[in-house]
């Protein structure tokens, strides 16, 4: 008999626990997913067709795999661990302080937090290159924002390429806020190449580094390693890490704190 949250979750929210899963583990079979989730298999089977189609999984017989080198675009994303997300950004807000400089990465998560960030009514600086940060901001009147230049990617509403990076060879920020598609022991990673390379430049040009990312980005490689673990990095996420992640965290003197 399913229980009553699983009865309330829908459609919606069984996807989503498949896309989820599909993050943590590399390919889940459909009657593996139809006991944890307490329908069919024959519901399954369409959600996994609908999910196919949205480009979210990769459909096989039998089952699902992740798709290689994919993250779903940010509108896709911003549907996904939401409830996680909200708890990270407002752990993340709370470590801003009076007249603080930041970078902010784009993301689904660095929007959540950006939006945390706007209501808190101190004077700071923000450095971003993506659109739905510097509106989620602006509204607030002591937030100064600046822009960064570069080629437009609509996909995820950001800005980035060569003159993205020498834009902030000219600035200098005391926290950098970043996202992440992907944490592994060499460090956190994105999914794409272009915006990967304007977080290693933040974290560079930053004296302190967040990175913001739930838990099913735990163990979870991606094409691009933006940047290494290190002693002025501080992991905010839903639940810490265990295993070789969490190792080499401690190794790096990383500070991981926990929503």
């Amino acid at each position: 008999m399913k229980s009553a949250t699983q009865r309330r979750r829908g459609k919606a929210g069984r996807q989503e626990q498949i896309v989820a899963d599909l993050r943590l583990y590399p390919a889940r079979r459909v009657n593996e997913l139809a006991e944890s989730l307490e329908v069919s298999t024959e519901t399954i089977r369409r959600d996994l067709a609908e999910l196919d189609q949205r480009g979210l999984i990769n459909r096989t017989y039998g089952g699902a795999i992740r798709p290689v080198a994919y993250e779903p675009a940010l509108t896709e994303r911003q549907a996904l661990m939401v409830d996680e997300r909200e708890r990270i950004a407002a752990l993340a807000a709370a470590q801003i302080e009076r007249n603080d400089i930041l970078m902010i990465g784009g993301g689904a998560t660095t929007l959540q937090f950006a939006g945390q960030a706007a209501a808190i009514q101190e004077p700071m600086t923000v450095i971003t290159h993506a659109f739905s940060i510097a509106i989620a901001l602006a509204v607030n009147p002591l937030i100064t924002v600046l822009m960064l230049p570069g080629q437009y990617d609509g996909r995820e509403g950001l800005i980035h390429g060569a003159d993205t990076i020498n834009a902030l060879q000219h600035f200098r920020a005391n926290k950098a806020v970043l996202g992440a598609s992907g944490l592994t022991p060499e460090g956190p990673n994105d999914a794409a190449i272009g915006p990967g390379l304007i977080y290693g430049a933040m974290m560079r040009r930053s004296s302190q580094t967040f990175v913001l990312a739930d838990h099913s980005k735990f163990d979870r490689p991606s094409l691009a390693v933006y940047g290494p673990w290190l002693p002025s990095v501080t992991l905010v996420s839903d639940q810490a890490p265990s295993g070789e992640l969490a190792e080499a965290l401690a190794e790096a003197g990383v500070r991981v704190l926990a929503a």
